[in-house]
């Protein structure tokens, strides 16, 4: 499963990443030398009408497109070589064409594996319906606690109605669950609704440590409380993309706040995953089927529109930072200073993916805790 899910996983959301770069680059009237599915070697492949050569590698963890003009599939641009082109040369070459184009055209990536989620996460709420507390007088009224619960030790009592977490409203229960489970913890301070009274309670978040099936580990918060029964909804296609666009920025969320608690070492670098923590959980995820295999699909999509739109040179937000800088200046930057950004962005990239490699390594099995 491992073997296999990696590459079932990876492989089909680059290629629609680099797809998104392609079409909205034809669109514009840039001519793509070449579209590879995977790295290396060409196994097969063909030209098609335009000169577009599509090829399938000899690695399939990913792909990229390669537009006239560039120096290589990363589209790390020569500035001398830009200004020497020729007329025929110009034509149709990804630098030559209009800032927004090339804008648009990067943007496209990312943008691409946003709408993937979405898509996802549309799909799911159509077949399964959207989560509602069977009786709406009940929302977040706490009808029992868990075994150890540390807003019963903390003074909160059944029948409790929970309204706002450090002053942010909470709507619904997974509202609760949201603003708890990513600060395990945290000393927070929680306001009820008590009868006919308002009541502040400090809580510190319980620090959980829970295993899957599978023996990963993962480091929530928790509180302890029930709340009155949940059902689903049926929801029509509009309701469930809005619902899409809710989840995608509650995941996002998720993401940013686990990275900034990583960079104020509020959590341990040892939860950052890379491509081997990603094949396992890809291919753990299959086998528990289609399901589930798509939902990690959707979030593992949005984490590569993430990564990719960050500011560093040779990614696509680096190459959209370059822009902003050329519009302000009203020309792109110098030769020597785009040159050494690049090199520095692809420095900033490889010593990121040896450094979580090695953190996956080390949490193989046989290398212990």
């Amino acid at each position: 499963m491992y073997i296999i899910g990696f590459p079932l996983l990876l492989g089909p959301l680059v290629t629609l990443h680099e797809l998104g770069h392609y079409l909205v680059g034809r669109w514009f009237g840039v001519k793509a030398e070449a579209f590879s599915v995977g790295f290396g070697k060409e196994i097969a492949g063909f030209t098609d009408r335009q000169g577009t050569r599509w090829k399938l590698s000899a690695l399939p963890l990913g792909g990229y497109v390669q537009f006239k003009g560039d120096m290589n599939p990363a589209s790390i641009p020569n500035p001398d070589e830009i200004e020497r082109a020729s007329a025929e040369e110009r034509d149709g070459s990804f630098h030559h064409a209009a800032l927004w184009k090339r804008a648009l055209i990067v943007f496209a990536g990312p943008a691409t594996n946003v709408l993937v989620t979405l898509a996802i996460l549309v799909s799911f709420f159509m077949m399964f319906g959207k989560p509602v507390t069977v009786d709406p007088s009940q929302v977040n009224v706490v009808t029992r606690f868990a075994e150890d619960s540390v807003a019963r030790d903390a003074g909160m009592k059944i029948g409790d109605r929970l309204i706002s977490i450090d002053g942010q409203t909470v709507a619904s229960f997974e509202d609760i669950r949201d603003q708890v489970m990513m600060h395990p913890g945290k000393a927070v301070d929680m306001r009820v609704e008590r009868g006919n009274e308002t009541v502040e309670i400090p809580v510190t978040i319980a620090d959980i440590r829970e295993e899957d099936r599978f023996g990963n580990v993962s480091r929530i918060g928790r509180i302890g409380i029930y709340s009155s029964e949940i059902t689903t909804e049926p929801v029509g296609i509009v309701e469930a993309s809005k619902l899409s666009v809710i989840q995608t920025g509650k995941l996002l969320d998720m993401m940013v706040t686990g990275i900034k608690q990583i960079v104020v070492g509020d959590r341990s670098v040892k939860e950052l995953g890379g491509p081997v923590t990603i094949g396992k959980f890809a291919g753990e995820q299959l086998s528990l089927g289609a399901l589930a295999f798509f939902n990690l699909a959707a979030l593992i999509s949005l984490n590569l529109a993430f990564i990719n739109l960050l500011p560093i040179p040779a990614l696509d937000g680096g190459h959209l930072a370059f822009y902003a800088a050329e519009a302000v200046r009203r020309k792109p930057l110098g030769p020597r200073s785009t040159e050494v950004a690049y090199r520095a962005g692809v420095a900033v990239v490889l010593a990121l993916m040896v450094f979580v490699t090695f953190i996956d390594i080390a949490k193989l099995p046989f290398f212990g805790d």
